[in-house]
């Protein structure tokens, strides 16, 4: 009966949002350590080939340089991966509000991070955002992009990060090559913003993860 019942709750997690939103591990068949939800989620799914957030009214990460503006309330499902490690995704969401977004997210603590979002800028436009924040954040805006979907992939190699887009998970652009230190440890995984909406929906689709560390930045591999 209590096999049944394991079975059974397994299952349901893979489904629905019940875990997520309890707090028990999420998994997804992708990656191979389990994901535990950081910040309140307005709903959480995961299935075997996607995960959606759906962030809150007012959620951002984000460390203002003028030191105005610091919060971090955007739900993350995150895991601890290998030292070196690629991770790719598809995002995707509506671009309804202004800075709603989703991302992949390298995470030491709440003043040392690493944000990568497929974001509604301050023109309108669905933009390439990158945000290193030590202490304080940048704001680096790249590519402006015409659709609602676009592939992601971040590789850390030791203390070397690497993020790149593209519009068909095939041919890659380096966005940004930068140094940042996680000697006391880091997660990694992914984040839904809604900073001035009601609320934003982001899926995640097409993930993958490899345990390894990439010889030409250029290339991503």
């Amino acid at each position: 009966m209590k096999k049944i019942l394991l079975i059974f709750l397994t299952l349901l997690c893979t489904s629905f949002s019940l875990c997520a939103q309890n707090n028990q591990p999420v998994k997804v068949p992708a990656i191979p350590f389990s994901l535990y939800l950081e910040n309140s989620a307005a709903k959480v799914e995961a299935t075997a080939d996607k995960l959606v957030i759906t962030a809150g009214a007012k959620t951002d990460m984000f460390r203002d340089p003028n030191v105005t503006y610091n919060t971090d309330n955007a739900p993350k499902l995150l895991f601890k991966p290998d030292n070196d490690f690629v991770l790719t995704a598809a995002i995707e969401h509506d671009f309804t509000s202004k800075w709603d977004g989703g991302a992949l997210v390298l995470k030491a603590d709440s003043l040392n991070w690493v944000k990568f979002c497929f974001e509604k800028d301050y023109t309108g436009a669905k933009r390439i955002v990158s945000v290193v924040t030590k202490n304080v954040s940048d704001d680096c805006n790249a590519a402006e992009v015409a659709g609602n979907k676009v592939f992601f992939k971040i590789a850390k190699a030791g203390n070397v990060i690497t993020l790149y887009y593209s519009l068909t998970g095939k041919e890659w652009l380096l966005v940004r090559h930068l140094q940042f230190d996680f000697a006391k440890g880091f997660a990694a995984g992914f984040l839904a913003q809604s900073p001035t909406g009601d609320s934003c929906t982001v899926t995640f689709s097409n993930i993958q993860y490899e345990a390894k560390k990439i010889k030409d930045p250029y290339a991503g591999e």
